[in-house]
């Protein structure tokens, strides 16, 4: 007998699980255009001759950019769970102990 309550759970909750960078960037770029997208984040990958491989192939070296990626994908087609995890994190930075 499974419990319900189990790894499913915390998939349902995450906007994230099952997108991929590329479905990230691809999207982005569909609802933004690149130029917006590059004034979002404003990486040289965005800026000057886009493309999704090409911005894949940084933002798969470049973790604070994947994060900003991230993020504005939240913020993009995911707001009320953007807004979440920002009070979260902002509730979670003040706490004693943590860097």
């Amino acid at each position: 007998m499974s419990d319900e309550r189990g790894a499913s759970a915390p998939r349902d909750d995450d906007p994230l699980h099952g997108v991929t960078l590329r479905m990230m960037v691809e999207r982005l770029s569909e609802r933004l255009g690149w130029e917006g997208l590059a004034e979002k984040v404003p990486v040289r990958c965005f800026e000057n001759d886009p493309s999704v491989d090409s911005s894949l192939k940084f933002l798969r070296r470049t973790p604070w950019a994947r994060e900003k990626v991230e993020l504005l994908y939240l913020y993009t087609f995911h707001p009320k769970k953007a807004r979440e995890l920002a009070v979260k994190r902002r509730r979670g930075a003040g706490r004693p102990g943590r860097d």
